[in-house]
């Protein structure tokens, strides 16, 4: 979210001393900083549930003393899923522990760094303005992004009723309806896209206090690629990971997710001709980021568009610099790639219209054959975005199929049979993104 964050009225009459909180909240940096939820009456009196360094945490102060301070000695900060937290509520307990519980991922938290439940029967302050995004006090932006959130009033619920395990694959599966007695000041915002209107029956509405709120494909049943902070060299990313700046040259990012058989299609905007975009072996380009030799050294396995120069690389050097088969491209350009790991294949190709005479749409004539995945150290290849030139060369924007590069919606969203993403141009027949969702078609 960034500089955005949003804000409500007070919750005048709220039980200050039962109620949940629900959210889906995905990390977009690896140290997973801010305010998810804050109810803000001074800079002195406050309820923050926020994220300190990857760590979940609920603080209370009141007139500069602290009446409540758990924080978890997990560290939340994967970049590659989503997390739903539950921080149920209930003040009448009379033991310490139950005061405050708090779920990740459907399991209850027991263990703590900081571990002050509060005082039994201690009221919170949550009868004032509430923000989502930040702590009200104009700072503590919350680093991420949201789906599905979930104020109840009244009640204490258990993180089961915001989800389930998948009885298969043990993961943490959202329930998009849960059966809710939202109370008063309850609410429910953010649950379809970037509908801030309160979706329970209780008209609590939210407006934009400032930023720009933008909405993502990417949600708690469908998580997309991203750029992934955990393995780059680049020192900013942003707009969902999707988007980052460059301050020098030979500065790279990796994806979240990776591939080994199937066919996705991905897309970049290109905002100088230094920007390139191609796959790799995941261990492989993870291990010399350091290095900044990503795609140029021996055993790399990379195949990629290099910064408008008409040629893919693999671990041997070009593989081909025709011209005519490859022609540049520049800022304002955007980039195509098809990626087939069923033929080990991959094609690419510029505003609209596919390099070498390829369709692979219609099959793999002259596109470009790659090694298969299982030759490669990892077994994967993930998605590599950089750039190999100048330093401070703007902007790399990258659809991974959100819909957008940067802040800026696709102009006009081609055909997708998969119907998983959204893209500036059709997406070849057969093909998807790089999604959770994708990967299972």
């Amino acid at each position: 979210m960034a500089t955005t964050y949003l804000t409500k009225a007070a919750n005048n009459g709220a039980n200050q001393r039962l109620f949940t909180f629900s959210a889906w909240v995905k990390a977009t940096s690896s140290a997973f900083n801010g305010v998810v939820l804050a109810f803000r009456e001074s800079s002195a009196r406050y309820c923050r549930i926020f994220f300190e360094g990857g760590k979940l945490c609920l603080k209370q102060a009141y007139d500069g003393s602290t009446e409540a301070d758990t924080k978890t000695s997990a560290l939340y900060r994967d970049a590659s899923g989503w997390y739903n937290i539950v921080i149920a509520v209930d003040t009448a307990q009379a033991t310490a522990s139950n005061r405050i519980k708090m779920y990740v991922n459907g399991e209850q938290i027991t263990s703590f760094s900081s571990s002050d439940h509060g005082a039994q029967n201690a009221d919170l302050v949550t009868r004032t303005t509430c923000y989502i995004g930040q702590s009200g006090d104009g700072d503590n932006y919350f680093d991420g992004l949201m789906s599905h959130v979930h104020y109840i009033d009244g009640t204490a619920y258990a993180a089961s009723t915001f989800g389930s395990t998948d009885s298969t694959t043990g993961e943490w599966k959202i329930n998009t309806s849960p059966t809710l007695t939202m109370g008063t000041t309850g609410f429910t915002i953010l649950k379809d896209g970037n509908t801030i209107t309160d979706q329970s029956a209780n008209s609590n509405n939210f407006t934009l206090g400032a930023g720009t709120l933008t909405k993502t494909e990417d949600n708690p049943s469908n998580v997309f690629a991203t750029l992934n902070p955990l393995q780059t060299n680049l020192t900013t990313l942003h707009n969902g990971n999707c988007s980052a700046g460059t301050t020098s040259n030979y500065q790279y990012a990796l994806s979240t997710l990776a591939m080994n058989s199937g066919k996705y299609y991905f897309e970049m905007k290109v905002t100088h001709a230094c920007m390139v975009i191609g796959i790799q072996d995941t261990i492989q380009g993870n291990t010399r980021l350091s290095a900044t030799d990503v795609f140029w050294f021996n055993g790399s396995e990379s195949y990629h568009l290099d910064g408008g120069s008409k040629f893919t690389h693999n671990s041997y050097g070009d593989i081909s610099s025709d011209a005519s088969a490859y022609p540049s491209y520049g800022s304002g350009d955007i980039v195509m790639m098809a990626v087939d790991l069923d033929n080990n294949k991959l094609a690419y190709g510029k505003n609209g219209t596919w390099y070498n005479s390829t369709n692979p749409s219609s099959g793999t004539t002259n596109m470009v054959s790659i090694d298969a995945p299982s030759t490669l150290t990892s077994g994967f290849y993930g998605i590599v975005a950089g750039d190999t030139c100048g330093a401070s060369d703007g902007d790399f924007e990258i659809n991974f199929g959100n819909g957008y590069f940067g802040t800026t919606a696709v102009s006009s969203a081609g055909t997708n049979a998969s119907g998983i993403g959204v893209f500036e141009y059709d997406v070849p027949t057969g093909y998807t993104a790089l999604s959770t969702k994708g990967l299972n078609e």
